[in-house]
């Protein structure tokens, strides 16, 4: 059955312009988390007619043109034909195979990442971690319909000083966050004042949007502590950065607690992950760059950064905090941030589930996980920018 439903294509890839159809995220977090066939049908029914935002998924469309080896880079991140996309990379893993589709196209689409609110790498990696063939279709086609760059190519090693030679991702941010602290009304005014300037090289669907919009201009915009690489980024092996970039996500979040956006920093590394993981590994370190890169670009965008000093106390408290695997209190907590996540019609928070729970048995039980499992996002409201109709 849930096979079926990730195989399903009925409907497009956004809905009301930019909106991203979210319902195959759900249903994998939902199987994921061992709920009944049933219950996943419902849930994915119920999302199809009626989005938390408060209007319905839209029908597939056909391809418009024919997309080749020749000019399948036209049209990246120009939000023109993403069923063509989709026809031209079936076409293509028929031909040579899944691995082979990713080693080679991936390297052109991953600066990309982050666009969309990072949610066609959600849509890609999550398939990939189920094992779905066509839901990775889709997400590799969704790449290439929604890239926005991070531009890791503008990416300078960071000063080769003893502290940056031994630093890991919570020590670079914490200098980054404390760079902000010192300098935040002229860091957050210079934020402001960039995102509110138009940009003809951003699709105009993205001034509807609001925080894609602020996201893409910062990204375009770059500043030089986001393309200032430690040293960690490419010298220590990627699954150990993985390991303490999901912590520190982790981190940031319970530092703001429901947070969207930070929200979306963990389930996109949960896709990152197993995107890495199905690359050679020549290539995993630039899967790391380019998750970094965006990240930064993210933070950068909203015009204000967590403090240091409270990301240092909520590290203190979680950095060696560590629950007994075994003990029947965790695992009756766990049944109960399963069934909330399963009444809950922002599909997000079945997504946080499932990667607190993946994250927390992965670790051996580190206890930041499972609280964080339980801090819920509400549906944004709709900017009112969303009162001019799409321009897609």
């Amino acid at each position: 059955m849930v096979d079926g439903l990730l195989d399903d294509r009925t409907y497009h890839i956004e809905f009301n312009g930019h909106l991203t159809n979210h319902v195959k995220h759900a249903v994998v977090a939902l199987a994921g988390l061992g709920v009944a066939p049933e219950r996943i049908k419902a849930y994915h029914d119920n999302y199809i007619r009626m989005t938390p935002y408060g209007c319905a998924v839209e029908p597939a469309r056909p391809p418009r043109r024919t997309i080749d080896e020749d000019n399948w880079l036209e049209l990246v991140g120009r939000r023109q034909d993403w069923a063509a996309y989709c026809d031209f990379f079936d076409r293509r893993e028929r031909e040579i195979g899944m691995p082979e589709l990713l080693r080679r196209y991936l390297p052109h689409l991953l600066p990309g990442w982050a666009g969309a609110l990072q949610h066609a790498t959600i849509h890609l990696g999550w398939a990939l971690a189920a094992g779905h063939r066509w839901m990775a279709i889709e997400g590799i086609s969704y790449l290439a319909f929604s890239y926005v760059s991070c531009h890791p190519e503008r990416s300078v090693p960071s000063d080769a000083s003893a502290a940056h030679g031994t630093e890991r991702p919570k020590d670079s941010l914490l200098r980054i966050a404390g760079h902000w602290e010192a300098n935040q009304p002229q860091l957050g005014a210079w934020v402001e004042n960039l995102v509110g300037e138009t940009s003809p090289d951003i699709h105009p669907e993205l001034v509807r949007s609001g925080l894609q919009y602020r996201i893409a201009r910062m990204l375009g915009e770059g500043h030089p502590l986001i393309h200032d690489t430690p040293g960690w980024v490419e010298g220590q092996d990627p699954a150990a950065s993985w390991n303490q970039l999901a912590y520190l996500v982790t981190l940031l979040y319970l530092a703001e607690p429901g947070d969207f956006l930070l929200l979306h920093l963990i389930t996109a590394l949960h896709a990152m992950r197993a995107v890495c993981d199905a690359l050679p590994a020549g290539q995993r370190p630039d899967v790391v760059k380019a998750y970094w890169t965006g990240v930064l670009g993210v933070l950068f965008s909203r015009g204000h950064f967590p403090r240091p000093a409270k990301l240092t106390a909520l590290g203190s408290l979680f950095d060696t905090a560590t629950d007994d695997l075994s003990d029947p209190r965790w695992a009756r907590e766990w049944d109960w941030h399963i069934a909330r996540a399963v009444e809950e019609e922002e599909e997000h928070n079945p997504k946080l589930v499932h990667v607190m729970r993946e994250l927390w048995h992965r670790t051996g039980g580190r206890s930041i996980y499972r609280v964080a499992a339980g801090q819920f996002t509400a549906t944004p409201e709709l900017p009112l920018t969303f009162e001019q109709p799409p321009t897609d």
